[in-house]
């Protein structure tokens, strides 16, 4: 049984199938559209809220520098990923990039907790934009009635119709097709963009140097938790990380880290790229750099304009804009993040549904969603069903559920990619590689350790909730997957077919 749950889908394999006319996807993306794609989904309320919550509690001002280590962390693993989707320009990132190395089973694995965090997280985002539109139209004088106005606030029934309305408007934009995607998300993201480089500008002329002062506060050490809210580092080694000091840094490294998440769903759009070799790493690394540097200025403006423990949690760009005397700034920001969130939502849509079709195309799941639009190229059928069931998920899902499930599902997608590049290098080292990832095994050994710490720092109840959904998924692939798979029916067919020898 062992040989069957590691067996590995061949990288050749994997390319002749993106060929075939009724599963394969159409490629009209260039390097720009990945890097904006990447910038699009990273760029979400990590950088207008984030950015106070680590500042007033963990690390001062040097927040500025747990930007740049959470940079490093994401850049270590965005090597790996580089590599792999240069080598294996296939739909479906980390879960096709384990097929072609750990096996059949490990793939299965990250392919089914891809499914799951991709889907939360768009959900997730999406109850988010909607409360930013619900905030721009109280401040118009239009209201939604209560029942329709989302989970947060209902006293009875909830439906948040604006979140579903839009998970369901981009859910129509990917089916059409990805060059579509691609000009709609230009355009947003172009008005993100805008709209935190005005900040950026703005805020520099409001900065008082007197609030950088100390740079880094004195250290304070923390009391270890015992409940499931708390760290699993600290139930299992009864450690507490301190706040403020140099520790606080890094404290703080692990909290803004999620407001990287996203750059990896670009690998997605691997095999929908025109040149995938040279256009992908160009993305993922492009729009990684500009969203580091976008991070750390706002990092620096923010600290500069408010003293660090007066920041606010819930939006510490418009409140600091505030306490200078400049409160029209809170309606630009505000609708910067709602802009911002549209686009993030599509992009992670877009990675789930490529996962998903990926897996079907491979035979883990029913190969009915794996055929692509006779018209549009695009795979309709997952797009269309994971779409409506987003919609509705996101309908009646309240922002503080579920949220934090979507972090330690892309930190366990970053230790597998860094893994099986050491491991195809290793099994495959004829293969082209357009981008290689330097001085490996140490790099990519490095960002395993690295994402490990991270996914250390998370409570112990989302730990507890990944387990529970990874143990589903281990069942559904021993009752369908393991003898649905195209490589097994391949194993069975010599066997079947074998003449019969004379003597």
């Amino acid at each position: 049984m062992t040989s069957t749950l590691l067996r590995t889908k061949n990288v050749e394999q994997s390319i002749q199938d993106t060929e075939e006319p009724e599963h394969a996807l159409r490629k009209s993306l260039s390097a720009l559209d990945l890097t904006v794609f990447g910038v699009g989904v990273i760029i979400g309320t990590g950088i207008f809220v984030l950015t106070g919550a680590a500042a007033r509690n963990t690390a001062g001002p040097a927040v500025s520098l747990s930007f740049i280590l959470a940079g490093v962390v994401c850049a270590l693993a965005a090597l790996s990923y580089a590599e792999f989707a240069s080598t294996v320009p296939v739909a479906g990132s980390a879960y096709t990039f384990s097929y072609a190395s750990l096996g059949e089973l490990p793939a299965w694995i990250i392919g089914w907790d891809l499914v799951l965090e991709l889907a939360l997280g768009t959900a997730v985002v999406a109850v988010g934009w909607s409360g930013y539109i619900h905030s721009l139209l109280d401040n118009a004088g239009w209201q939604l009635p209560e029942y329709l106005a989302g989970r947060e606030t209902a006293t009875g029934f909830g439906f948040d119709l604006l979140a579903a309305l839009l998970v369901l408007g981009l859910t129509a934009i990917l089916v059409v097709g990805m060059k579509l995607s691609a000009r709609f998300t230009s355009i947003v993201v172009a008005i993100k963009v805008g709209v935190v480089l005005v900040v950026i500008i703005a805020g520099a002329f409001f900065i008082n140097g007197g609030n950088y002062e100390p740079f880094i506060p004195p250290e304070q050490p923390t009391v270890a938790g015992s409940t499931l809210d708390a760290p699993l580092i600290q139930l299992l080694f009864g450690w507490a990380p301190s706040n403020f000091g140099v520790m606080g840094i890094f404290t703080a490294a692990s909290v803004v880290f999620f407001a990287f998440i996203g750059f990896d769903v670009v690998a997605t759009a691997a095999e929908e790229t025109r040149n995938p070799q040279r256009d992908v790493p160009r993305g993922i690394l492009g729009s990684l750099v500009i969203c580091t540097l976008l991070y750390v200025a706002v990092a620096i403006v923010v600290t500069g304009m408010q003293k660090y423990s007066e920041l606010s949690v819930d939006a510490p760009l418009a409140d600091a804009f505030k306490a200078t005397g400049h409160p029209w700034f809170a309606g630009l920001i505000s609708f910067g993040a709602a802009v911002g969130l549209t686009t993030v939502c599509m992009i992670l849509l877009l990675g789930q549904t490529r996962v998903f079709f990926a897996m079907s195309r491979d035979g883990l799941l029913p190969r009915f969603f794996s055929r692509t639009h006779p018209r549009f190229g695009t795979p309709y059928r997952p797009t269309i069903l994971l779409g409506v069931v987003i919609a509705v998920v996101a309908g009646f899902t309240s922002l503080s559920e579920l949220a934090e499930l979507v972090n330690i599902g892309t930190l366990f997608a970053f230790v597998v990619v860094a893994l099986s590049v050491i491991i195809l290098r290793r099994s495959r080292p004829d293969l082209p590689r357009a981008f290689r990832t330097p001085l490996v095994p140490f790099l990519p050994a490095l960002s395993v350790l690295a994402s490990l710490w991270l996914m250390l720092n998370l409570p112990a109840e989302t730990w507890l909730r990944f387990g529970i959904w990874m143990a589903i998924g281990i069942a559904v692939y021993f009752l369908y997957g393991r003898t649905h798979s195209r490589l097994a029916r391949v194993e069975d067919t010599p066997k079947k077919a074998a003449p019969k020898t004379n003597g």
